[in-house]
């Protein structure tokens, strides 16, 4: 399209020259073009590769990003080869002046060109710099702590305590009452709903044991003044400390995610396998000994698999002999008192309910008003139940897990005011004796956020250096020298150092979602390097078509002159390129509410890299290649001239 533009200049009026002669030089310019809009959208779509390949729930939240992405670049370009050049036959019209007239060229020229000269002269401090500050940004990477994803804050807090396994009705809904009225106390909470037990489905397994309490805020503006989120958690824990009760603080949203997801309600679990309760227990126990005191590890739980009571009834069958009774008959009676009996189906309109009877709650709850039920015989007539069964309370598991065929205990805790990664692995340090000491058929296995967390690590470091090699080869075919393209690739390593240090700075962890930035920013830093590298070319095309007609000799001079022109002489487009990215990015780090949470950390990489990347392309990279140009001069008496075709 320059060409195109250049040749026009010549011209005293666009509209003199003839129709089937625009229209050639419009379909030449397009087809140039259409080249390098095909390797810049395959690179693009190539850099979001590995945000396709995340399972899970990682995948399932940046899927749509990606695909969006995509769709859009594909659209773009077909729009660049098929409507820009109709658009252009309609527009272009009139006289075209020189770039030196254009007064925002002129300003920008003047700022560019004694920097890059100075950069230039003195090119090892320069480069220097930039290896200095690549060297300290990965260090800076290095000491931030890791998470799955950016903790979302869903506006309303899920209060998940759990008592003990035996604990009653009455007394859990006693307990209910107290803590609805405590959280209500705080000034912050708008409404309070708990509830005890489980839904009549098999989708919930909550036993009585555990209490949901759903907390819903009022709107920011009207909380206290310096009051945040985690201190509004703080002061509900401390105001709920009851004993016999251990708190669990989360999120209604996340909470379900985790629980259909891993199976673990709280930010992460440790899993005890094997073939004893008694033995997963206590090894469970051990465990939660050794997690008590790290730092960042809230809500400590071990999940209970003893302590339920059971009502047990053995039949003596020695004296139902005795009364002329059949073990049926005594567990008939059993089961109508207890379990209940189906008397009839009422029927109101299009609905149909079973009508059971049984005793009452408190009925039912009374040993000994169980040994008196009484078991009619045919003899003797009513006896009581002690006289033909024992009657007692035992122990046994509240609830028995399993997963993958084998037993499961479970020690459950979350993790607050600390990073997830350092707590974790911290936690793993102190626990490496103690799966040595497991005996055989017994092993751990970490769960819950962390899982996810591991998970998604190895597919990215899995596909990253795949997604280099693709970009490096659509670079190879664009320019057809190896050189310019590892030119363009290495802009990637140095728009790290921007987003290194706005995360830092910004105090974000590493997650998925900053991940997702940093893959995004590469695709932008390597679509600026090939518009720097292109325009390069053409100034050393510039440079061997006039020597080559007046048969100068080429010197360094001359490559430094011509590689500084064609450095500053397209600095607007350049430019634009970072400006657009940036004007749509920044915003975001203003935003607030619910999702701002997650979008941060993507856009900090992408605003930090982009500046830091746009520096490295206007200053480093025609460094660089004049050094790459300045070698083939004096290895080779002559320089090679990609044509390339943009």
């Amino acid at each position: 399209m320059k060409k195109l533009v250049n040749k026009l200049r010549g011209k005293k009026d666009y509209n003199r020259i003839p129709e089937l002669e625009r229209m050639r030089l419009i379909e030449k310019a397009c087809v140039q073009v259409s080249r390098g809009v095909f390797f810049s959208t395959v690179i693009i779509i190539a850099s979001f590769l590995p945000v396709f390949l995340l399972t899970g729930q990682e995948g399932k939240l940046f899927h749509p990003l990606a695909f969006t992405k995509t769709f859009i670049m594909m659209v773009d370009a077909l729009l660049v080869i098929v409507l820009a050049p109709v658009l252009i036959s309609f527009f272009m019209k009139g006289r075209f002046r020189p770039e030196t007239k254009n007064p925002v060229n002129r300003i920008l020229e003047k700022i560019y060109e004694p920097v890059i000269r100075a950069c230039i002269k003195w090119r090892k401090t320069t480069i220097a710099i930039n290896i200095i500050a690549l060297a300290i940004s990965i260090p800076m990477l290095m000491s931030l702590g890791k998470e799955f994803m950016p903790p979302l804050d869903e506006g309303s807090i899920l209060f998940m305590p759990v008592t003990l396994p035996d604990v009653s009705n009455s007394e859990v809904k006693r307990i209910l009452q107290v803590q609805d009225k405590l959280i209500k106390s705080v000034p912050e909470v708008k409404n309070v709903l708990g509830k005890a037990g489980r839904a009549n489905t098999a989708t919930d397994n909550s036993p009585i044991s555990m209490i949901e309490t759903i907390i819903l805020l009022k709107p920011q503006s009207e909380w206290r003044k310096g009051v945040s989120k985690n201190d509004i958690i703080n002061e509900l824990n401390a105001k709920l400390q009851i004993p016999g009760v251990t708190n669990g603080w989360t999120q209604p949203i996340i909470n379900r995610i985790n629980m259909l997801s891993t199976g673990i309600r709280t930010d992460v679990g440790v899993k005890v396998y094997g073939q004893n309760l008694d033995t997963i227990y206590a090894f469970a126990e051990k465990v939660k000994k050794e997690l008590e005191g790290i730092d960042g590890v809230k809500d400590l739980y071990v999940e209970p698999i003893t302590g339920g009571k059971y009502i047990d009834i053995i039949v003596k069958r020695d004296e139902i002999s005795r009364y002329g009774l059949t073990v049926d008959d005594v567990n008939s009676v059993v089961e109508i008192a207890l379990g209940g009996m189906r008397l009839t189906t009422t029927v109101e309109g299009r609905q149909r309910f079973s009508v059971n009877a049984r005793f009452g709650q408190d009925f039912r709850n009374n040993l000994e008003a169980l040994k008196r039920l009484q078991v009619q015989t045919m003899k003797y007539g009513p006896v009581p139940l002690e006289a033909v069964a024992d009657v007692k309370i035992t122990e046994g598991p509240p609830m028995i897990n399993s997963e993958n065929a084998m037993l499961r205990g479970t020690v459950l805790f979350n993790v607050r005011e600390r990073d997830l990664g350092s707590t974790v692995n911290e936690a793993r340090k102190k626990l490496d004796n103690m799966v040595t000491k497991l005996p055989k058929g017994y092993f751990m296995e970490w769960s819950g956020q962390y899982e996810n967390l591991i998970r998604s690590e190895k597919t990215l470091k899995l596909i990253l250096p795949v997604v280099l090699v693709i970009i490096f080869l659509c670079m190879y075919f664009a320019f057809h020298s190896a050189r310019e393209a590892f030119l363009s690739l290495v802009s990637i390593p140095f728009a790290l150092i921007g987003g290194a240090f706005m995360i830092y700075f910004w105090g974000v962890n590493l997650s998925v979602a900053v991940a997702v930035g940093f893959i995004a920013l590469f695709g932008l830093a390597v679509e600026t390097g090939i518009v720097m590298v292109i325009y390069l070319n053409d100034a050393m095309q510039q440079l061997v078509e006039n020597k080559g007609n007046s048969k100068e000799t080429i010197t360094n001079q001359d490559l430094r002159e011509y590689v500084i022109a064609g450095a500053a002489k397209r600095l607007r487009p350049k430019l634009m390129t970072v400006s657009v990215s940036l004007f749509a990015l920044i915003p975001i780090l203003w935003s607030h509410g619910v999702g701002s949470d997650v979008m941060k950390p993507i856009v900090l990489p992408m605003v930090g890299g982009v500046l830091t990347s746009a520096t490295h392309i206007l200053l480093v990279t025609p460094l660089i290649f004049l050094m790459a140009k300045e070698y083939e001069l004096r290895r080779h008496g002559k320089i090679d001239v990609l044509e390339t075709k943009h």
